[in-house]
């Protein structure tokens, strides 16, 4: 087994992320099995709920050498077939006090393994103040000072900068830093984060990967980066946008729906469309707001409206609840596409309980009564929106984080009103999957999709939810589940019976996150559906264009690139 760590310095939030997956892509594309741990330097017994009843365990570097051997060797990939490569992105910066054991613990590590299966990639800050314009290392040489201070030498340092490093910058890096000027790589700035491996790789991170570790990389072309670049430069050629309306409680912090926001950019990019996320906090919904701030209350609904469509991501608490509640309902009468992910019960004490807590687990304890990890569940039916958008197997297998379920005796009523519960466990107790009967697109999910969703293969729900608000989801499946390259990233957008020049439309359809569509309006009569407590009209779309001479060879141009694109993918 071979360990890659990725450790940080200067700020957080420097990238290390990108930089571990990144790494982990181009190892995948070299044939390999390659496995990723993140370690959050907190010592609780559940970081998920932050409970501090109990702080640390006697020999804790061990425990932690231990537990990091032990889930590196945990399958990952369809095969079975166990990893040989882990990456281990390590948080926080190096000098933070809640980190030290961890750093102490991979000290002892790289001896117990041995040197030529440990590698550590430090990831550091290259800034460039805009009053001298000159990039400083100084940064850089303190982190790297600091972590070789703790018994951890990098061998490659990863420098984050806004331009290309300069050749007397990386010479003074690697003199400082006491490493080779090859092992001083440079991450500037780019268009995407899809860009970051095929940059990585330009530089020869594979090849001192080779020498460094003796990995067993087959010195040939690797396809997957070659897909990985086609996608790449199809994001930079992106011409429509698609609004999806999020609401949630959390909204002022985007990161706390990271994995939501990445499987809606896969699902974006699969279907060639710009992403544009509104955020709106549900709380600005609710009938109380419009009393106490009633220009936030018509704000927030303004943007609900305008979206092409809705997603409600899971959260806990009665605050906010209302919000969603209404902002769902508004999806479901209007049509708009809409998915929904983890609900859960608010009141305890209701007469009519709809969604209940598990009967395995303590009411009202919170800690460690979790249902966590990958669960199966048994499609009902063959005539699903869900099963098709999976490819039509008899089950999927995702995975969860819920305390709540929905009350097995309501089912009955539930279906008798349209609401199909399409998805159900092993044991057929808990419902999984609910679609909307006579609705484009009104899907709802007890697990978290987005957690499985990746760049090349994105999740099926958000992927369904993407298609059903630009107006193709019909086509799709009436297609066989496969996307039309016409109907892709090119001059020509299917709508309906028309075909409309993409390149002077601002927008299609309307779309949802629990699964909600309705049908695209009219190219001339698009407008927004007003809400009753929207008082005023909102903005429509502006009429089509003619598409100029030069316009309509660009969009051409595209037209033919993504066909080929599409049917060497296709291989």
């Amino acid at each position: 087994m071979k360990y890659i760590l990725v450790t940080g310095g200067v700020i957080s939030g420097i990238g290390k992320g990108i930089i571990a997956s990144s790494i982990g892509t181009i190892l995948k594309s070299c044939g390999l099995h390659v496995t990723s741990i993140k370690i959050d330097p907190y010592i609780n017994i559940d970081a998920g709920t932050f409970s501090p009843y109990e702080h640390v365990v006697p020999h804790i570097t061990d425990a932690i050498q231990e537990w990091v051997m032990r889930q590196a060797l945990i399958p990952v990939d369809e095969d079975g077939l166990e990893p040989q490569v882990c990456v281990i992105e390590l948080g926080g910066t190096v000098g933070d006090i809640e980190s030290m054991p961890f750093i102490e613990a991979f000290r002892q590590f790289q001896f117990k393994v041995k040197r030529e299966n440990f590698c550590n990639i430090h990831v550091s800050l290259v800034p460039q103040p805009s009053s001298t314009g000159e990039q400083k290392t100084k940064p850089t040489q303190n982190s790297v000072r600091e972590l070789r201070g703790l018994g951890l030498s990098p061998d490659l340092v990863v420098c984050r900068c806004s331009n290309p490093l300069d050749t007397s910058v990386k010479e003074k890096i690697s003199m400082f830093c006491h490493v080779e000027p090859e092992q001083v790589i440079c991450v500037h700035d780019v268009s995407s984060i899809y860009r970051v491996p095929l940059l990585l790789e330009e530089q020869g991170v594979v090849d001192y990967f080779l020498r460094r570790l003796d990995l067993p990389i087959e010195r040939q072309p690797r396809k997957m980066l070659m897909k990985w670049k086609e996608m790449a430069d199809r994001y930079d050629r992106l011409l429509e946008t698609c609004s999806i309306a999020l609401v949630g409680k959390y909204t002022k912090f985007s990161d706390s729906y990271a994995s939501v926001i990445k499987a809606l950019e896969h699902s974006a990019l699969a279907i060639n469309h710009k992403l544009e996320i509104k955020y709106i906090d549900s709380t600005d919904l609710e009938p109380s707001t419009l009393q106490e701030e009633p220009v936030r209350y018509h704000e927030a609904w303004q943007k609900l409206c305008s979206a092409h469509g809705v997603l409600v991501p899971g959260g806990f608490g009665v605050r906010g609840t209302e919000g969603k509640i209404q902002a769902i309902a508004w999806a479901r009468k209007q049509k708009k596409p809409f998915l929904d992910a983890n609900s859960t019960e608010f009141d305890p004490k209701t007469n009519h309980p709809v969604v209940i807590d598990m009967p395995e687990h303590n009411p009202g304890q919170m800690g460690g009564t979790m249902r966590l990890g990958k669960r199966r569940t048994l499609f009902q039916t063959k005539n699903s929106v869900m099963r098709k958008l999976y490819g039509d197997p008899d089950y999927l297998e995702e995975r969860h984080r819920h305390r709540f379920e929905v009350n097995p005796v309501l089912k009955k009523c539930l279906e008798e009103q349209g609401l199909k519960f399409v998805g159900q466990d092993v044991g057929g107790e808990r419902m999984e999957i609910v679609e909307l009967e006579d609705h484009p697109f009104f899907v709802g999910v007890q697990y978290h999709p987005e957690f499985l969703s990746r760049p090349i293969k994105p999740s099926p729900p958000y992927f369904g939810l993407l298609l059903a608000s630009v107006g193709r989801l019909p086509h799709y499946l009436q297609k066989g589940c496969r996307l039309s390259p016409r109907c892709g990233h090119s001059s020509l957008v299917c709508r309906g019976p028309r075909l409309v020049a993409a390149g002077v439309l601002s927008s299609l359809g309307s779309l949802g996150c629990l699964c909600a569509a309705r049908p695209s309006p009219g190219l001339w009569d698009r407008r927004c559906w007003e809400h009753p407590g929207v008082p005023f009209p909102l903005a429509a779309t502006a009429p089509p264009r003619r598409v100029s001479c030069p316009t309509a060879t660009f969009i051409w141009a595209q037209l033919l690139l993504t066909l080929s694109w599409w049917l060497e993918f296709q291989e």
